[in-house]
């Protein structure tokens, strides 16, 4: 019976992905939910998505209408509806076929044990700032990964460059070792009945790494400095939730901004005590931005000084010494070899903070970390190499959490991979290669962390801010006694735009399939990649693996300068709109591409 479910399940997707069904059916409707307007409920009823009707997607020329209902997610109150919404949009984008997920993540680390009080998120967040050393050490040695892309919070989309983030910026709230959200600036978070004003009272005396005060008025600045356009945050669109955004982003059609002079609804007291902040929409998660780095505030004299006409705004953080006001400084930078934090003595939380230094080794060769964590060089090491793997898990040192995440594949929309293709045709390509991915091989033998094979973008646990879990369909089956069936299927999918096979399943040479896929190096990343291409190639097509140094790779990726590519997704809070709305089109997180057609100009 699971065979012929998954043998429907793929050929519901040959026609048109409509798996979701009637997600309202397992939505939580309790009294407690506020109810949209009716205008909202009327014009969500007649104007279905085109996934839900099992129409064509056109990732490129009809994103337009993704746009709208991301937005449309936005505005809605009404818990119940919300969360059907956003599993059309999931519909949407699993339609395409641009995104393959591979597995649901867990993260896994060494840490030694005379080292205490290390903390995550299931976001991948590592809080070290108030870690214990019992070895007689006042220095802290670490190794997350390589040279980081971006210090500045407004600029970073990494998880890496989230955790040296937090250990150098503070922002409002922020999670304790519970995984709970506590204020960390603010004194008190209070807000109104109708849930649109926050009312934020900051904690006395605040100060930033040099000494001067640090009050409201640091939060109006930083805040509007992330949201502008100009600064091109990847993360811009996490203001959307504040009135006033909308008109901060409005382009004409030349791609020039509307209102120049528009900012965000967020006002200092005089005396910079307070912070008064009106949203657009009730917002469930706002809290869970105030804990998010790019809502950290920065030190205005020392970003304009850096960046005066305002062309490069991560200036001010390329190099060791600037101005922070988290747990600790940069005070050294060897690039892409080492970095040195040292306790900022003017810190609100300094009489916590028992370590005096830390030292982060910057690389992404998994050995070598290895090597200098067994040799004492490190007491913690992020990334642990595939074949040390089984060696270490019995080990006091190993360390296995769960995250809310997916490892996935993305193909560029745009790609001349697809120009001779109409959209269907793309999106019918796209998803038939998702079928010849063995994922139970790559999470047992690659992972070997507690990996779940991923059917769905959206992964397992995430809520759908209705007191639900969100997920509650699959798009293809990932159990391992479906490979076969899934082969069989992608294969006719092919055919059926016009690739031929002989009678091995094996691609015709009348009509072959190659691409380049690029990938961060080393690590299990690239064996990941190696995986992939035997995949594709026992039905002959052929991939060829590009290996990218971490910064040039996230750049590439960005830009939209491959076909197709690594990636992944932790998220920053646990809502499932977290995972959708990194995909419209102006989005800085879209390595999609999505809705970005010749002569886009966003």
């Amino acid at each position: 019976m699971k065979k012929l479910i998954a043998l429907l399940l793929v050929v519901a997707m040959c026609v048109g992905l409509t798996a979701c069904g009637n997600p309202s059916s397992t939505a939580s409707t309790d009294s407690s939910s506020e109810t949209s307007d009716s205008s909202t409920s009327e014009s969500s009823t007649e104007e279905s998505s085109a996934a839900e009707e099992g129409e064509t997607v056109d990732p490129v020329n009809g994103w337009a209408e993704y746009d709208a209902l991301i937005d449309e997610i936005r505005a809605c109150t009404d818990t119940a509806k919300r969360a059907e919404l956003m599993h059309q949009a999931e519909d949407m984008l699993m339609e395409t076929g641009a995104l393959m997920p591979i597995y649901f993540y867990t993260d896994n680390y060494l840490q030694k044990e005379y080292l205490s009080n290390v903390y995550t998120t299931p976001f991948g967040y590592k809080y070290f700032m108030f870690a214990n050393l019992d070895n007689g050490s006042d220095t802290l040695r670490i190794c997350l990964a390589s040279e980081p892309d971006k210090l500045d919070p407004a600029l970073n989309s990494t998880v890496d460059g989230a955790c040296l983030a937090i250990n150098a910026f503070a922002g409002l709230m922020t999670y304790n070792e519970e995984g709970q959200q506590v204020n960390d600036l603010a004194e008190s978070v209070e807000m109104s009945e109708d849930g649109l004003t926050y009312t934020v009272t900051l904690k006395d005396d605040l100060k930033w790494s040099n000494g001067d005060p640090l009050d409201a008025n640091d939060f109006v600045y930083s805040w509007n400095r992330a949201a502008n356009p100009m600064t091109a945050s990847d993360y811009g669109y996490m203001f959307a939730p504040i009135k006033g955004y909308a008109e901060m982003t409005e382009m004409d059609d030349d791609g020039n901004l509307v209102n120049t002079d528009a900012t965000l609804d967020v006002t200092a007291s005089e005396d910079g005590k307070t912070l008064t902040i009106n949203l657009e929409y009730p917002c469930a998660y706002f809290k869970d931005l105030l804990a998010f780095p790019t809502y950290f505030p920065v030190h205005q004299a020392s970003v304009e000084a850096a960046d005066p006409d305002g062309t490069n705004p991560g200036a001010w953080a390329l190099e060791a010494g600037f101005v922070s006001n988290g747990a600790y400084t940069l005070t050294g930078w060897e690039h892409n070899s080492s970095m040195t934090y040292e306790k900022n003595p003017y810190y609100h939380r300094a009489d916590e903070v028992t370590i005096e230094k830390q030292e982060f080794m910057l690389s992404s060769d998994e050995n070598a970390i290895f090597t200098a964590y067994n040799a004492g060089n490190l007491d913690f090491a992020d990334s642990i190499p595939v074949a040390e793997i089984a060696g270490v898990q019995d080990t006091p040192d190993y360390h296995l959490i769960d995250t809310l995440g997916t490892y996935y594949v993305s193909f560029n929309v745009t790609s001349d991979l697809f120009a001779d293709m109409t959209a269907d045709e793309a999106n019918t390509f796209r998803r038939a290669l998702g079928l010849f991915v063995d994922r139970e091989y790559i999470c047992t033998n690659i992972g070997q962390a507690g990996q779940v094979p991923a059917d769905s973008f959206i992964p397992a646990g995430c809520l759908d801010g209705n007191g639900s879990e969100f997920k509650n369909t699959s798009y293809y089956s990932a159990d391992p006694a479906d490979y076969d069936a899934n082969v069989e299927e992608g294969i006719a999918m092919l055919e059926s735009i016009g690739y031929k096979f002989d009678e091995n399943g094996m691609l015709s040479a009348e009509t072959p399939i190659s691409f380049e896929y690029i990938v961060n190096t080393p690590g299990s990343n690239v064996t990941i990649a190696e995986a992939l291409q035997q995949d594709f190639a026992v039905v002959g097509i052929e991939m060829t693996i590009t290996e990218q140094e971490w910064n040039v790779f996230l750049n590439e990726r960005k830009a939209g300068n491959y076909d197709i590519c690594r990636n992944g997704w932790l998220m920053d809070y646990n809502d499932a709109f977290n995972m959708l709305e990194m995909w419209t089109t102006d989005s800085g997180n879209n390595d999609c591409q999505f809705g970005r057609y010749e002569g886009w100009d966003g």
